[in-house]
């Protein structure tokens, strides 16, 4: 009888055990509501004299705490309005109203990030809250001094999805979120949109933040990020990569460039159109990249990596300005062929001779040490700044081979 009791104590104890954890499922619960939800986040430099200014003593106070002398940052949130942003697509159009009545735009300065966010929290009734945080622009000037705190604080924060858009801006960050394009009515999603879908067309490289940091953490690869500039109708333009050494940005690819980053690593779709010149200045003819694949392979040579790249790129007729061409000639279609081949090769050279003046291994190749020539990885860099003093000296060998595979409808 004692026996029988215990064993239903025991299973009334087991069936107790396994509900708790579902009791303990909301004990953190935070009601939409209650959050202040930050969509996009803008960083500037500004004057520590013209920060003190405008900064109240919330984290220092003058004489007892005091705040580090050092340059002040200015950051920027669009905060969405409950219930005003559009939720289905009979109200996405941008001419039924204005980005200042779906987002509210505040701005702070600070002496770090972290101090500029608890400035801004002593400014909201909400909590904070940077789950569906999409676009991070950070101002030239600052991306120079060097993202060590932006990296810091935004991966340090869980709530940071690794696949927002870190992006550097020409000029200030601060006009990123005070704009108001006329094709989506919350500023933010459009600056996301305008990398997603240059992604998907093959303008631009995959590059989260997620993925940005994981290149930093790479001894044989460098980080890049999108280099974008406002327009006269605050519509944006990708302007180029940014590429960094180490968290500081050293230089910026001019947009055609970019082509040739994805070119020499591979990434399809391509999207990309160039003007071929042939032999006579009047005969020109412009193509459209379709399809890339690209081979690389390492050896070394008088100790030091030497890189032969095979290029092989499908490329459809677009185009032709003098109705001199005849693309239905297969002797003229060889010959665009050959110019564009020619071409080709001194354009990824010029891109690569380009990061290695500043030591910037974008493309990776160091990874490629890394993996196929491991002994001579740890004999001769073992380091991530012995592979960016190391990039300067190697050599490469590009193979471009092009083929046309459409010509259009009309081939007279």
């Amino acid at each position: 009888m004692r026996t029988r009791k215990w064993i239903k104590t025991v299973k009334g104890l087991c069936c107790l055990c396994l509900f708790i954890p579902i009791l303990t499922g909301c004990w953190d619960q935070l009601e939409i509501e209650e959050r202040a939800v930050v969509l996009g986040v803008s960083i500037d430099m500004v004057d520590p004299e013209e920060g003190e200014k405008e900064e109240d003593e919330i984290s220092h106070l003058q004489g007892t705490i005091q705040a580090p002398r050092n340059n002040m940052v200015r950051v920027a949130v669009q905060i969405a309005l409950p219930g005003r942003i559009p939720l289905g697509p009979g109200e996405s159009g941008g001419s039924s109203g204005s980005a200042e009545q779906t987002v509210w735009f505040i701005d702070v300065v600070g002496h770090s990030i972290d101090d500029a966010f608890m400035n801004l929290q002593q400014q909201v009734s909400s909590r904070l809250f940077l789950g569906h945080l999409r676009v991070i622009v950070v101002s030239e000037a600052m991306a120079k001094r060097g993202l060590e705190n932006v990296n810091d604080y935004f991966r340090r924060n869980p709530e940071v999805r690794r696949m927002a858009w870190l992006m550097i801006s020409q000029g200030n960050a601060l006009k990123f979120m005070k704009a108001a394009p006329k094709l989506e009515r919350v500023p933010t999603l459009y600056l996301m949109s305008t990398l997603d879908e240059g992604m998907r067309m093959g303008k631009f490289p995959k590059d989260y933040i997620g993925i940005f940091w994981s290149n930093l953490s790479k001894k044989g690869q460098e980080g890049f990020l999108p280099y974008v500039e406002m327009k006269k109708e605050q519509n944006i333009e990708i302007k180029g990569l940014a590429y960094f050494v180490g968290d500081r940005m050293v230089g910026v690819t001019k947009p055609l460039e970019i082509a040739g980053y994805l070119a020499i690593k591979g990434v399809n779709p391509a999207g990309y159109r160039v003007f071929i010149k042939l032999d006579d200045s009047s005969e020109t003819v412009m193509t459209n990249a379709t399809h890339r694949k690209s081979e690389i392979d390492v050896r070394i040579k008088d100790n030091v990596p030497f890189f032969t790249i095979k290029i092989s790129v499908e490329l459809n007729i677009e185009g032709k300005i003098s109705e001199k061409v005849k693309i239905n000639d297969p002797a003229t279609l060889r010959a665009i062929e050959k110019k564009q081949e020619e071409i080709s090769v001194k354009f990824y050279s010029d891109i690569i001779k380009k990061t290695q003046a500043k030591g910037s291994d974008i493309f990776g190749f160091g990874e490629y040490v890394r993996a196929k020539k491991p002994h001579f990885w740890n004999t001769h860099v073992k380091t991530d700044e012995g592979w960016r003093n190391l990039y300067k000296e190697c050599n490469f060998e590009i193979k471009a081979l092009m083929k046309v595979r459409r010509i259009g409808m009309k081939a007279q």
